[in-house]
């Protein structure tokens, strides 16, 4: 347009409005803007026009037909506006006001496309009508059509720029399509044209949350609540952000606000829920889904956390039946197999959980998660061969699954196929330290590393065990008569650690010590768990409650020091210690390491196994007793019954090293130096325990590229335990493995008068056979090289006097040396137990605490 034309049309534009063709003078004033947006005459014209009516709104209406149409619509009669509007229409094809509120109430009642219809009519009749574009554009939002949306609502700003509804609507339409920078500056533009528009402070709130910019985004709903103190989405809004900054109760007490305001807001009731779950507080989430599900029965997504909180609650069948409902409402709903397979799992329910995991494999062939669950069942039950092949499928799909490659790791070392953990090398030192949490106690084999193993457990803890912590609010005026010790373990049964403190549990003073077992897992019944059982005061089986129903059942106990005797090891419940069960929390015993938690206030350690430099891989402080961390049964017995060399398979006249650690704590170092030894010490063999049959075959295999006989090693069957101890007499020398010594297994050696030789590492499952080893007076056993290792242990073989010596010596210094002197143990740990008190009681920090030696 010329400068002669925007003369011509701005004079004709003058002309129309004195003759009071007001549409018509808009118009041309709207053309020179397009052409010119910056021209003053037309802005002050159009100015001008907002304060004139319509001399027409249609040329053949009445005044009166457009009012009365208005009136039912504000009356919500909606159905009648449709009726009449058509009616006038027929009478006047070109009234754009009708039309529009035929386009209103046709959305209003949920006929999108009718109404879409309806409004493009409006535009195409009256195309300067900036509103016309506003609800062209929302009901093209609806109808999924965001691009022609935002191009209406341009049109709009085209018309009207200062169209603060115009920014709004195109911020919400932007933030459908996923462009949520674009979408926070459209409604920043409408709140720079209306400071008071908390709907757009509202809006543009959300967006901060997806972009999880939680801060700045509760700034924005609280300005929103500031100028609308009524508003239900705000308050939703604001719990959503409290909730993404794991503020559970904030988040808890906006959702109520919420739904207070609007009692049938589905959202806010199922996100209350999911929030009061976050917090732990599983039966009132479950209260929440249950109103979720009166609302809205159809909601598949509700029934499947309902499920996921009576998992929590160990509520198995209730848990089924919801996961069961779920999928009825949403038959592909993987996620609901997935966790209906774990719980069956938990459960033992082995080949029900693999039927649940394949009906999701056959939904989503693809799903990582499923192929990894499918691995984890199958390790449980056995097949270690197909669980890695599962680990490896996910893997090959998702080649940064860390989970799946740690237990495809810790399966590797298990059947010790070492070529392939050679293979996967480069992963290790960022699996759990970058990226998602791993369980850690799969890498503790491969690993002698105590810097990586705190970041690991820490980053475990964090993904695992964030739950809200129920603080202890009063702390007693002085230490009771006697200290109530509440042990947790899923292995008061046939396991290392339940041998290894069975007399400790019943040695323990009565007088100052009341003595509480909290079973989490098993029931079967055996001659040593019941020992386990008779040897505390209170034994409680807790494993049908919830981690919650167990923490406050030991508040309940009024359990002063809380053991948890399991760490990170199978079937382990850390969540119990989060919530806090006790005002002292200690790590002991069941885990080689530290749990990166700050719920665990110390970990029993002494100080050959923990030195003060390795202080600072801990998260816990160290409680450390004056010989070894180590408990003990002086009152083992070996069998008496006659076993003989042949009886296990073994040469009578051979040299028997032997190794009964598990064989997922060997590596290829380890077995180079043994393989050596046989090859230098004449008809010697190795004596190793019986794990699996993929093991023993690969030993075999790992022997022979070594150029060793397979048949120079033999493999020891699970015999009674007594018998058991009683056959390592039949050995010559305990070789003990590196980065994961030899924890019971040593204990069990020396106890049979066995000498074992060890090398010493970093990291705490490294130096535990060390510390047994001083603890009974036998440091020269101890080596700090592989080529110092391997030279003592060949001496020993080689040097039958030497060899005679020290097994004398390991059989007089297990009997006047601390490491099998349970009772003095015991005084130790009880000691410890009272100055960890006393600290708590006198309001100190934590600190080490050093056991003075009786």
């Amino acid at each position: 347009m010329s400068i002669i034309s925007i003369e011509q049309a701005l004079s004709k534009a003058i002309m129309y409005e004195k003759k009071g063709a007001i549409e018509e003078a808009r118009k041309l004033y709207y053309d020179v803007l397009h052409a010119f947006p910056k021209n003053k005459r037309a802005k002050q014209g159009l100015k001008a026009l907002k304060s004139k009516k319509y001399s027409a709104l249609t040329k053949g209406l009445p005044q009166e037909n457009i009012n009365q149409l208005v009136k039912l619509y504000n009356q919500g009669a909606l159905l009648e506006v449709i009726d009449q509007a058509n009616l006038l229409i027929e009478r006047d094809p070109g009234a754009f006001i009708v039309w529009n509120l035929l386009g209103a109430a046709s959305k209003g009642l949920g006929r999108i496309n009718e109404a879409s219809e309806a409004f493009k009519k409006v535009t195409k009749l009256n195309p300067t009508y900036a509103n016309g574009f506003i609800n062209l554009g929302v009901t093209l939002k609806d109808q999924g059509l965001l691009d022609e949306a935002i191009a209406s609502y341009k049109k709009a700003l085209l018309l009207k720029p200062d169209y603060a509804e115009a920014y709004f609507n195109m911020g919400n339409a932007l933030k459908d399509q996923g462009q949520l920078n674009k979408a926070i500056v459209s409604y920043q533009k409408a709140l720079s044209i209306k400071s008071d528009y908390a709907e757009a402070y509202n809006n543009k709130g959300v967006v901060l949350n997806d972009q999880g910019k939680f801060d700045e985004a509760l700034v924005l709903f609280d300005k929103a609540l500031l100028l609308k103190v009524d508003f239900a989405d705000a308050f939703f809004n604001k719990g959503n952000s409290l909730k993404g900054q794991r503020k559970h109760i904030e988040a808890i007490a906006s959702y109520e606000k919420s739904l207070r305001l609007r009692p049938d807001c589905v959202e806010a009731c199922f996100n209350l829920g999911a929030a009061l779950q976050d917090q732990g507080k599983f039966d009132q989430a479950i209260g929440y889904y249950k109103k979720t599900l009166s609302l809205e029965p159809n909601h598949a997504v509700a029934y499947y956390n309902m499920g996921n909180a009576q998992q929590s609650l160990r509520k198995f069948d209730e848990m089924m039946e919801s996961y069961k409902k779920a999928l009825l409402l949403k038959p592909d709903y993987v996620a609901a197999y997935h966790n209906m397979g774990t719980a069956l799992q938990a459960q033992g329910r082995f080949d029900e959980a693999i039927a649940s995991y394949e009906k999701a494999l056959i939904l989503n062939p693809g799903s990582v998660k499923s192929l990894y669950n499918m691995g984890n069942v199958l390790k449980d039950k056995g097949k270690l061969d197909e669980a890695i092949a599962y680990y490896e499928k996910a893997l090959s799909l998702k080649p940064d699954y860390a989970r799946a490659r740690a237990q495809k790791l810790y399966l590797n070392a298990r059947i010790c196929d070492w070529s392939s953990i050679r293979d996967d090398n480069e992963y290790l030192a960022g699996l759990g330290t970058t990226g998602k949490a791993v369980p850690p106690f799969s890498i503790i084999p491969l690993e002698d590393a105590p810097d990586q193993q705190l970041l690991r457990s820490a980053a475990y803890a964090r993904e695992r065990y964030s739950n809200d912590t129920i603080n202890f609010l009063n702390r007693p005026g002085k230490r009771p008569r006697r200290l109530r010790i509440g042990y947790f373990s899923s292995d008061f049964n046939e396991h290392p650690v339940a041998y290894l403190i069975a007399k400790v549990l019943e040695q323990h003073n009565r007088n100052d010590f009341e003595v509480f077992g909290y079973s989490l897992r098993g029931n079967k019944q055996s001659e040593l768990r019941q020992r386990l059982i008779n040897s505390f005061d209170t034994f409680v089986d807790v494993q049908e409650l919830g981690d919650l129903e167990v923490a406050i059942r030991a508040r309940q106990d009024n359990i002063d020091i809380a053991v948890d005797l399991n760490g990170y090891t199978k079937f382990s419940r850390p969540s119990i210690f989060a919530y806090r069960a006790a005002p002292i929390q200690i790590n002991y015993l069941g885990f080689p390491g530290t749990m990166g938690a700050d719920f665990m206030d110390y970990i029993v350690s002494d100080q050959y196994l923990i030195p003060p430099e390795n202080q600072k891989y801990f998260a816990e402080k160290q409680l450390y007793l004056p010989d070894t961390y180590m408990p003990t049964d002086n009152g083992r017995k070996l069998s008496n019954r006659p076993i003989t060399r042949s009886d296990m398979g073994l040469p009578a006249d051979s040299f028997v090293f032997c190794c009964f650690n598990n064989n997922y704590k060997i590596t290829s170092a380890e077995f180079d130096i043994w393989m050596r030894l046989l090859t230098k010490v004449k008809g010697s063999v190795l004596w190793m325990r019986s794990s699996n049959r993929w093991s023993e075959l690969n030993i075999k295999k790992e022997a022979q590229k070594r150029k060793v006989a397979p048949e120079r090693i033999v493999f020891a069957d699970k015999v009674p335990m007594d018998e058991h101890l009683a056959r390592h007499r039949l050995a010559d020398l305990f070789l003990d493995t590196f980065a994961f010594n030899a924890h019971t297994t040593a204990s069990e050696a020396l106890w049979a008068g066995l000498p074992v030789v060890t090398k010493v590492g970093k990291s705490f499952a490294s130096r535990v056979a060390g510390s047994l080893l001083n603890a009974i007076g036998l440091p020269e056993l101890i080596t700090e090289s592989e080529e110092v290792y391997e030279a003592l242990a060949l001496d020993l073989a080689t040097n039958r006097k030497r060899l005679s010596k020290m097994q004398a010596k390991v059989k007089s210094n297990r009997l006047s040396k601390p490491l099998f002197d349970t009772e003095r143990y015991t005084k130790h740990l009880e000691t410890g137990y009272k100055m960890a008190y006393d600290k708590y009681l006198n309001e100190k920090d934590k600190d080490h605490i050093f056991v003075p030696r009786n």
